[in-house]
């Protein structure tokens, strides 16, 4: 499908919203035990987990109904199609859960069932970056817990891991590219792969943002999503893929739930509008940025899908920070440190 640089930049309207409506909640305590790890590669351990985490793993691909189709064998060759150069990791992984082909389905990522939760992110030029920003906002109880360094190449990734192998929804190199994923808005389902396996690959085989823009053009994804990526020059884009639909590749440095080809909720105009207006502001400091994003319309305490973590990547030092509200937890590729942290959201 062809990319397509627009002539202008897509701006949110400029809408009058009632913030307060956007900031109501009904309060649900609930905790979440987070880990920093190092997994060069999976293995046994990986393994265990994915055994552990089995049930919720199928209900995110399958949906409400298994399919008998993709086949196993239908998924390799889309990976070799598409990802060639995970096809090897791939195939370790499926050596470690033996014969079991709707394993093997999974953990190719190809052809998900749709879902539908929010996130923010925005792209930081001013001083102390280039960075990016954004909050995950999940169900707490099927996201994974662990923020991993890894090694599968000759490049180190600190990332955000998600189901049920590879994935990542945000992440960074030791060479200084980063990537970061919210939902498109829309729950139409294509051919195509999880945006989370494709954001792996960018990080495991590009080393700039041209790189990852041309990648990303070319992999069919699964449902609408949105990509911003960012390298330590500064360069950086966000993405509009979906499938079915034109690629749009912009210069928007905020980016919420909605596209252009499809009619956004008040939240996403919201939180897009509010993070724009925060990096027009010529008083704003990424310290004020990052605050920003753990105030509501960002911030979200809604129980069913709260704000589970705010990432700040700043690739010049190869450094990400995890911010919760009274907590940051900073990781370096150079001083990688495992443990653990227990929030309590509501």
């Amino acid at each position: 499908m062809p990319c397509e640089w627009p002539q202008k930049v897509h701006q949110a309207t400029r809408l009058a919203l009632p913030l307060e409506r956007f900031s109501s909640y009904t309060p649900v305590a609930m905790d979440k035990t987070f880990v920093t790890a190092r997994e060069d590669r999976p293995g046994e351990a990986w393994l265990s987990r994915f055994i552990a985490g089995r049930a919720e793993a199928e209900r995110w691909y399958f949906g409400q109904a298994a399919s008998p189709t993709p086949t196993a064998k239908d998924c390799r060759a889309a990976l070799l199609q598409y990802m060639p150069e995970l096809v090897p990791y791939y195939e370790h992984a499926c050596a470690l859960v033996g014969d079991d082909e709707v394993a093997h389905r999974m953990l190719s990522h190809y052809r998900p069932a749709p879902e539908r939760y929010g996130c923010s992110q925005a792209v930081w030029l001013g001083k102390e970056g280039p960075a990016l920003v954004r909050n995950f906002d999940y169900p707490p109880d099927i996201v994974s817990d662990r923020f991993e360094m890894t090694a599968w190449s000759r490049l180190r990734v600190i990332s955000k891991a998600q189901r049920p192998w590879g994935g990542c929804v945000d992440g960074m190199t030791e060479e200084g590219l980063v990537a970061s994923v919210t939902l498109g808005g829309s729950r139409t389902q294509g051919v195509g792969f999880s945006i989370i396996l494709m954001i792996r690959y960018i990080l495991e085989t590009c080393h700039q943002v041209n790189q990852a823009v041309e990648a990303l053009c070319r992999i069919p994804v699964a449902l609408s999503q949105n990509v911003t990526v960012l390298d330590r020059s500064g360069r950086y884009a966000t993405l509009f893929l979906g499938p079915r639909q034109r690629l749009i590749i912009s210069r928007l440095k905020a980016c919420t739930n909605h596209q252009r080809t499809a009619r956004p909720s008040s939240s996403s105009m919201a939180r897009q509008l509010i993070a724009q207006q925060a990096l027009e502001d010529p008083s704003t400091s990424l310290s004020r940025l990052t605050d920003l994003f753990l105030l509501p319309p960002l911030y979200s305490r809604r129980g069913s899908h709260p704000t589970l973590y705010t990432a700040v990547y700043r690739p010049v030092e190869g450094r990400v920070d995890y911010v919760w509200p009274g907590k940051r937890w900073s990781q370096r590729f150079e001083d990688f440190r495992e443990g653990e942290y227990t929030h309590i959201y509501g």
